[in-house]
């Protein structure tokens, strides 16, 4: 069974060293130098990576999911000094709303995910599809998604690029496609108005917009998921032509000093309210409170609930 996944903590006689990342490849998959990772973890402790026995630092993913973190709450504005307050308290939230939910779940949810990364690495898809299926028959869809199925995912993107594993989260993506896709299409074949999800240009993976179509369902309109490139200078006419009762915009990445002109122009060039979902909103809500713009936030068992508030007028923006 690999040790890709689990939550107990990264340490070098607990993981293989082919899970973890030198700081020069962390580096490259996040942009942050050599230097300031360091800094990082000497003067501010928001990270910990560990050492091999010669002193070389190794990086759990998770360590790269802190410094995406960071990365985020500083282009935010927030100083570099202050961000090891705010994910210490996001964390203990987290945690003192559900511990024994959390306790006894992840160690299911690493079960899960070590069967589906077993069939994924023999490039077996009859079996993907079995645990699949069994994932689904067992859990809420945002618990499949959210908790089990992306964060696998995520993990395998982390590696891909690397020789002998691009292939590995590649099939697992096709897979993974393949399946929203038909989801979402019965979906859609419901009628009623129609809901437009678009994705904020700039890095997306289709999977991860498709997804939060899934998330997003059921509310009283069939959602219409926009292929990854629409531009959102044409939504206008788009809009007139498909007459949605809302237009739902996914970021998952740190908005840029333009993201809130960019999305008020928008909302003002529609007939219909605007919405954003994704990590993207819950660092845009302070930019957007108080404006006809919502923001939904990147958690899956919420969504829905602000989207429906949202859409009957009674979601305090």
């Amino acid at each position: 069974m690999s040790d890709l996944v689990g939550s107990a903590p990264f340490n070098v006689n607990a993981f293989k060293e082919e899970d973890l990342f030198p700081i020069r490849e962390v580096a490259r998959l996040t942009g942050v130098n050599p230097v300031t990772l360091r800094a990082w973890e000497r003067r501010y402790g928001l990270i910990q990576p560990v050492r091999t026995e010669s002193g070389h630092r190794l990086y759990s993913p998770a360590d790269v999911d802190t410094v995406r973190s960071v990365l985020a709450w500083i282009e935010r504005g927030v100083p570099v000094s202050k961000v090891g307050r705010i994910l210490a308290r996001n964390e203990s939230s987290q945690v003192s709303v559900t511990p024994t939910y959390e306790s006894a779940t992840s160690g299911e949810w690493a079960q899960w995910q070590s069967r589906l990364l077993a069939a994924v690495q023999a490039f077996d898809e009859a079996e993907v599809d079995r645990v699949y299926g069994q994932v689904f028959s067992s859990y809420p869809l945002s618990v499949t998604f959210q908790d089990i199925i992306m964060p696998l995912w995520q993990r395998l993107l982390l590696r891909y690029g690397r020789p002998g594993y691009g292939s590995e989260w590649l099939f697992f993506d096709t897979f993974l496609r393949g399946r929203v896709m038909q989801r979402l299409h019965n979906l859609r074949d419901q009628p009623g108005s129609r809901l437009l999800l678009v994705a904020l240009p700039g890095r997306c993976r289709e999977l991860e917009l498709l997804v939060t179509g899934l998330l997003v369902n059921p509310v009283d309109a069939a959602v219409h998921v926009l292929g990854i490139g629409q531009t959102l200078e044409e939504l206008p006419q788009v809009c007139a032509k498909m007459q949605p009762v809302a237009v739902v915009v996914f970021s998952n990445q740190a908005p840029g000093a333009d993201t809130p002109q960019i999305l008020e122009r928008l909302s003002l060039s529609l007939e219909c309210p605007v919405a954003v979902v994704g990590e993207g909103a819950d660092l845009l809500e302070d930019s957007f409170r108080g404006s006809p713009i919502a923001c939904l936030g990147s958690e899956g068992r919420l969504i829905r609930r602000r989207l429906r508030q949202f859409l009957a007028g009674r979601l305090d923006t």
